[in-house]
């Protein structure tokens, strides 16, 4: 599998794989968040957005949040940050949103974070088992409500 940095002619497929990712989620008062599920462009310019790909095909990407990012939420000055990791369909069950947030925790640490931080939908189960293979664990009172119905969990995971 390959990580990389996402090139510009990707941004629009970027987005398209988020919004599939995160499609079965959608349809409550998250219905609104799709247009920043799609906008990768924003991402692209203010993050690190970063991909999966394997055999040429993207499978995956992420949104690493370094020091400051405008996309960063939750994450404190020591703390590194990730949003919007998506895999799509076709790619879950082959490590791919693993090997993403990995990439991701290798970026916080060259950035002196002691710890990496993130939000999830409540709903998204299969993430929060990744992530609890990670390393990571429920941090209740980071949880937040970006939107008006739209409840957020926070994850937390502390860097050697």
């Amino acid at each position: 599998m390959e990580l990389r940095l996402a090139r510009p002619d990707e941004l629009d497929a970027i987005g398209e794989i988020t919004l599939a990712a995160y499609d079965e989620f959608m349809g409550g008062p998250e219905e609104g968040y799709r247009d920043e599920l799609a906008d990768a462009s924003g991402r692209f310019h203010d993050a690190e957005l970063w991909v999966a790909a394997r055999d040429g095909e993207l499978l995956g990407t992420v949104a690493y949040c370094p020091p400051g990012s405008p996309w960063r939420e939750l994450a404190r000055d020591d703390e590194g940050e990730f949003r919007m990791l998506a895999v799509h369909p076709r790619g879950r069950g082959r490590g791919v949103g693993q090997a993403l947030a990995e990439l991701c925790e290798r970026r916080a640490r060259e950035h002196g974070a002691t710890a990496m931080v993130l939000s999830s939908l409540p709903g998204m189960a299969s993430a929060h088992r990744v992530y609890g293979r990670l390393g990571y664990t429920r941090a209740p009172d980071r949880d937040w409500d970006p939107a008006p119905g739209v409840h957020l969990v926070a994850f937390v995971k502390e860097l050697a």
